[in-house]
């Protein structure tokens, strides 16, 4: 199913300083062809369509080349595919070099299990602000919701549609007021929520200048917590938390598969410790390191 182009919206604005030039999402991705394909869809049916997109592959085989190449062939999206090969959980690895490869001043985060709304860029543009990062808001789906949710069902606005996902079967819950909060209603629960905006994989921005203040996302760091690690140190530079939870979220996916490593848990733990009680900023596992690397295997293999 082909779709139109999305309305082209300028991202400069004199006016405002704050204004982003030119955005970049970054999607994180592994093994998962299916819901990429569903959320690249997402992004090809943005209300302002001016961004580029990168997807950053921990080493996927080739079915997400392909679905990625039929992506590009079917829409008006720009993709960057940064990949690199499968030894392992390195999502912060291939997360910094997709920092690296994004042409955006300012750069959005989720995953490749995360369909965004359409209006999921022009609302992390409109709410860029200097000094801040922003934290939206997700909803997890059961997986056979997920697996029945089709790309008319995503392009139309009905996957964010609660009296849709109702007739799917989806049972009630008060995260309903993430879709149905509204505008006016939204900004109120945003001021009013007890929840610190953390940095969340799922749907998180800021300005890259920022990310390569910190040294980007700390490649020691595995599976549990390595966003919060992230959002740690930029809160500890000065780039503080602002919640958009309510108004903007991404359907999550569920994939129904098991991450979790005690081991990991206690070792990113103990590394989030350290950030938090020195304060630290910066890491030494983190940008430089990766560009280093990757300058010294061109070199060799010149």
């Amino acid at each position: 199913m082909a779709y139109p182009p999305t309305l082209s919206s300028s991202l400069t604005d004199a006016s405002d300083v704050q204004s982003p030039k030119f955005i970049s999402v970054i999607v994180a991705t592994y093994n998962q062809p299916e819901w990429l394909t569903k959320v690249l869809w997402g992004y090809a049916c943005q209300t302002l369509s001016n961004f580029q997109v990168v997807v950053a592959d921990d080493g996927s085989d080739d079915r997400t080349t392909e679905a990625i190449e039929l992506i590009r062939n079917r829409t008006h999206l720009k993709i960057e595919h940064v990949w690199h090969e499968d030894d392992g959980f390195r999502k912060c690895e291939t997360l910094n070099q997709a920092i690296v490869r994004s042409s955006g001043d300012y750069l959005i985060f989720s995953d490749g299990d995360c369909v965004p709304g359409n209006t999921f860029v022009a609302n992390h543009h409109q709410f860029a602000e200097h000094d801040r990062f922003l934290s939206g808001g997700s909803f997890k789906l059961p997986n056979a919701i997920s697996r029945n949710l089709t790309i008319d069902d995503i392009c139309s606005g009905r996957a964010f549609d609660w009296n849709f996902l109702r007739c799917q079967g989806l049972p009630w819950s008060r995260r309903y007021f993430r879709f149905a909060a509204g505008r006016y209603f939204a900004a109120l629960l945003n001021r009013t929520t007890t929840t610190k905006p953390t940095w969340n994989a799922r749907n998180s921005s800021c300005w890259k200048d920022d990310l390569l203040a910190v040294n980007g996302f700390d490649e020691r760091m595995t599976y549990g917590g390595l966003d919060r690690e992230l959002g740690e140190r930029l809160t500890n530079a000065g780039v503080k938390g602002k919640h958009i939870r309510y108004n903007t979220i991404t359907i999550h996916l569920d994939d129904a598969r098991e991450r979790a490593n005690p081991a990991d848990w206690i070792r990113n733990h103990q590394i989030r410790q350290t950030v938090w009680h020195e304060k630290r900023t910066w890491t030494d596992y983190g940008i430089q390191k990766t560009v280093g690397e990757v300058t010294e295997r061109l070199r060799r293999a010149a």
